[in-house]
């Protein structure tokens, strides 16, 4: 159901979220945008027969960037909520990720047995996300540090400046494989369930963008696609930049 046939699709992402969406030195040492929702991104953007083109920038900004028209879609392992429902329309969910997870240092891992041993604790989250909505409605008692860049949370977290952080299942065991100073919490458990990944389109879908990318979403499952992009995403996590 390729409506759009030619022309660019423009795509706003937050490429400091591996294993989503993060940037990467080629062989040639030229940078490139990689990651699941990169990979599905051009997944849709073959399907409706047009060329994709990346921008990126902090997470917080990229739905009122859509608004403003400056973006086609908006795919960066976005959840769908009643805020976010106020200034876009989702597509139908292509993911569901491990649900959110608490990463710590590892020397420390011990002393967070339950939600309740953040109280007190400065916890970092990105800017704008529901990762945030988790330490201020889910976490009694903890300080939530707000960052725009995810890696800059990260090397809070190692530098000891701030005791945890909250990422998305995958992310969180990214960081835990990359990096042998972190560990996911136990009390990770606690947090609850996770919530699908959905594309966003500017509200009212002004574009009739929905229907095909609906299309293209359920071919793309059908088709066992995301397995793949997992693991392209993997393979290329080593290389992560930003």
């Amino acid at each position: 159901m390729a409506q759009q046939t030619g022309g660019t699709l423009v795509l706003g992402t937050s490429a400091d979220y591996a294993p989503y969406e993060f940037m990467y030195a080629d062989d040639s040492g030229t940078m490139q945008y990689a990651g699941i929702d990169i990979s599905a991104g051009q997944y849709i953007a073959d399907e409706l027969g047009m060329e994709l083109q990346v921008e990126n920038m902090s997470f917080d900004y990229l739905l009122t960037s859509l608004a403003k028209g400056d973006f086609d879609i908006v795919m960066a392992a976005i959840e769908v909520t009643p805020e976010r429902l106020q200034s876009a329309d989702f597509s139908d969910p292509y993911y569901t990720d491990l649900p959110a997870m608490v990463l710590v240092k590892a020397d420390k891992a011990s002393e967070y047995t339950s939600i309740e041993s953040f109280s007190g604790k400065s916890v970092g989250a990105q800017t704008g996300t529901t990762k945030a909505d988790i330490v201020t409605n889910d976490m009694p008692g903890a300080n939530l540090v707000s960052l725009q860049n995810v890696n800059d949370i990260i090397n809070q977290l190692v530098n000891d400046k701030i005791d945890a952080a909250v990422l998305d299942g995958s992310v969180a065991l990214q960081y835990e494989k990359s990096n042998p100073d972190l560990k996911v919490a136990s009390a990770s458990d606690e947090l609850g369930a996770a919530e699908p990944y959905c594309v966003a389109v500017q509200k009212g879908d002004p574009k009739g963008l929905l229907p095909s990318i609906n299309a293209t979403i359920a071919k793309l499952i059908a088709e066992g696609k995301i397995e793949q992009y997992i693991a392209d995403a993997e393979a290329l996590s080593d290389q992560a930049i930003g």
